[in-house]
């Protein structure tokens, strides 16, 4: 990572590209200035992981077990798009900025309802998201009570368009999947 830490002018002018030449509110603005401290450890660190995945319960919990054993190792920081101030009212610059300072997106993917859809999408449309992504796909047993409080299909979790991702991103090395918590972490622990 480079020594030099972001500004907020520079992480300004990286958000008004974002808003397609719309300018920040004094307001936005603000929101950004105060979150340019929180954001210190992705440009301090050697190694950041952004984690995505669902927020539902019992996602989150694995989201967090995902979080906990990257940040074991030896300086790195991982974090999730909550851990970074939620008073942003604009969650589309937040997951941009996040994801380009960030040297690694890890998706934990579990089924095709909520979680992070749209951010998977822009794996695949940009570039130099999808060179930095790494997704831990859940593959289902036919008894399974977490499938059961989700509400998953089990014979049919993911959409179309994730099946795409996780193909190429399979052929791209990048794709582990997990059946168990222990798996999971596995999943996490090849990575770092």
């Amino acid at each position: 990572m480079s020594e030099d830490p972001i500004s907020v002018d520079e992480l300004a002018e990286k958000a008004d590209e974002y808003l397609h030449e719309t300018s920040l509110m004094p307001a936005e603005y603000e929101t950004l200035k105060q979150s340019v401290a929180e954001l210190t450890p992705i440009f301090s660190t050697e190694r950041s992981y952004f984690v995505l995945g669902s927020y539902g319960r019992p996602e989150i919990r694995r989201l967090q077990l995902v979080k906990d054993r990257l940040n074991r190792q030896p300086d790195a920081y991982a974090f999730l798009m909550v851990d970074v101030r939620s008073e942003w009212t604009n969650t589309y610059l937040k997951f941009r900025l996040l994801a380009d300072y960030t040297d690694v997106i890890v998706g934990v993917a579990e089924h095709a309802q909520g979680g992070f859809l749209v951010e998977q999408g822009y794996f695949t449309a940009l570039e130099k998201y999808f060179a930095k992504t790494h997704v831990f796909k859940r593959e289902y047993d036919t008894l399974d009570a977490d499938a059961i409080d989700t509400g998953v299909d089990i014979a049919n979790p993911y959409s179309g368009m994730q099946t795409t991702i996780f193909e190429m991103l399979d052929d791209s090395g990048r794709l582990c999947r997990w059946t168990t918590e222990d798996d999971l972490v596995k999943c996490a622990e090849l990575l770092s």
